[in-house]
Order: C-alpha cells, then sequence, then structure tokens
C-alpha cells in the first residue's frame, strides 16, 4: 500500500491572488485619482504618491530599449512563475519559508505582467525619499517581488547550509 502524499503548496497560490489583486487594485485607484508625474505628499520628506510609468524592469533598466523589452520582461516572468509555481508543487504545504518567499515573488510578477499586457508599461506611484535622494518609484508589485526575493535569501541561509536549493 502507497503511502499519502504529502500535501504540496499550491494552495500559497491564494496569496499570490490576493498579492495581484492588491496590486491591481491599488493601481486602478493611481490611474483614477493621482495626477500624473506630481508628487503628492504622503510623509513630508520621506513618501510621496508620485504617479509615473516604467517600460523597463527595476530601476528602470532597459526602459529606453524601444519597445521589444515589453515581450522580453513578460516572457521571462512567466517563465520565473512557472519555474517556482514547479517549485511549489514539490513543497510540503507547511513548508512557510519556501512557499510564503515563492507565492510573494509569483504575485508581484504577475502583477506587473497584467501592467505590461494592458498599457505597455507597468504604473509605480510609491516613492521614497530623504532630502536630495530619490529612491525610484514602485509599487506594490515590486515591494511582493523583493519581500519574496529577501526572503528566500535570508530563509535560504538559515536552512542548513543549502541557500537556493530548490525542493526536492
Amino acid at each position: 500500500m502507497k503511502p499519502f502524499p504529502k500535501p504540496n503548496a499550491l494552495i500559497w497560490l491564494v496569496l499570490s491572488l490576493l498579492v495581484i489583486c492588491l496590486d491591481q487594485g491599488s493601481k486602478a485607484w493611481v490611474l483614477a485619482r493621482l495626477p500624473e508625474y506630481v508628487a503628492v505628499p504622503v510623509v513630508d520628506g520621506f513618501w510621496n504618491w508620485y504617479r509615473t510609468y516604467n517600460t523597463g524592469a527595476a530601476f528602470s533598466f532597459l526602459s529606453q530599449a524601444g519597445g521589444w523589452q515589453t515581450w522580453f520582461f513578460t516572457i521571462l516572468a512567466l517563465g520565473v512563475c512557472g519555474l517556482l509555481g514547479y517549485w511549489l508543487s514539490r513543497t510540503a504545504r507547511n513548508d512557510w519559508r519556501q512557499a510564503l518567499p515563492y507565492s510573494l515573488v509569483i504575485g508581484g510578477a504577475l502583477g506587473n505582467v497584467v501592467d505590461r499586457l494592458i498599457h505597455g508599461h507597468v504604473v509605480d506611484f510609491i516613492q521614497w525619499y530623504w532630502r536630495d535622494y530619490y529612491w525610484p518609484a514602485f509599487n506594490l508589485a515590486d515591494a511582493a517581488i523583493v519581500t519574496g526575493a529577501i526572503g528566500l535569501v535570508v530563509f535560504g541561509l538559515s536552512a542548513g547550509g543549502k541557500p537556493g536549493k530548490p525542493p526536492e
């Protein structure tokens, strides 16, 4: 008699869906309510709402590439999401140290893919700054991707010397 397979972590894709919904909802609000390229202070001296667009990737990488980058980043994101989804299917459901970061990255990546496919660019609106130093504007999808990536590194390093090892 075969033992029952351990439940996999694909249920964590519900978190990915939540990230996509929050990201797209916030961007719908931004597109309906915020003026383009005008800083709206949230916390004076630190945080503005600032509606802008990015046709590239992080820090506007390849933003002036002429349009092909939209498809490149879409295909790249879908490939990464497919790989992370596969790893989720091979991860134990209760292994939140792997499932949580994977699902955050998947949700964030797909949130930005939706933007690229609908608008041809990503809508950014969170601007942090200090004095004359401005961090590039970002969105909730970007925050989920960065949080997930940090989680992969932190939990990978604390996993008994097996950083970045995909599930078996």
